[in-house]
């Protein structure tokens, strides 16, 4: 059966928490294509890998994800967030939804068979695509909200100041962001914080 290409030399970090050997899951990673990078890392040593080396994914290779492990994925996808691969011998629902909740991307319960990794992979990277473009789309939403609320905030005080119509109050702050290049928003913060001063 033909194996499917692997993206160009897409850099895999391959993490272990088990004494069983890694080598035939890093000979099946090189074997599709993947660059594999220099050493299996550790749990504990997960962010700075991820910091030094800059894969493109991680691969973790676990019998059951301990709480350490867990909580090293989730800094990690806090600060450098990464699409994760997870083996595991662990079919523990409650485990599997920890993993996820902790940024797994693909949870997979034993199986290691070399001509699944390439799709596998694909999922995990696909995924993990998705919810960074889910949170970027939330955070986008949350700022947005956070701008309207200081620009209203910004027109009650013009209204209560200068005795201004909620029209002109706008049209204030509107003007002074054309005349300064500025954003509403970022006018309405600097009138707000002097105002405070």
């Amino acid at each position: 059966m033909k194996q499917p290409d692997a993206p160009a030399m897409l850099r895999v970090l391959l993490v272990t928490d088990t004494e069983k050997p890694i080598g035939e899951l890093r000979d099946a990673l090189a074997g599709l294509g993947y660059e594999m990078l220099p050493a299996a890392a550790t749990p504990s040593a997960l962010l700075k890998a991820v910091e030094d080396q800059r894969p493109d994914v991680v691969v973790i290779d676990t019998d059951s994800p301990s709480r350490d492990t867990l909580e090293h994925l989730a800094v990690m996808n806090e600060t450098a967030p990464r699409p994760v691969l997870m083996f595991s011998n662990d079919a523990d629902l409650q485990r599997i939804r920890e993993a996820m909740r902790a940024g797994v991307s693909a949870y997979l319960v034993e199986g290691l068979a070399a001509h699944r990794l390439a799709p596998i992979l694909e999922v995990a990277l696909a995924r993990f695509s998705h919810e960074a473009q889910l949170r970027r789309r939330l955070a986008e939403a949350e700022a947005e909200l956070e701008n309207r609320k200081v620009i209203d905030q910004a027109k009650r005080f013009l209204m209560t100041r200068r005795r201004l119509s909620e029209h002109d109050a706008y049209a204030t702050l509107r003007k002074q962001a054309m005349d300064h290049g500025m954003k509403i928003a970022d006018v309405a913060r600097r009138l707000l914080s002097a105002a405070d001063q």
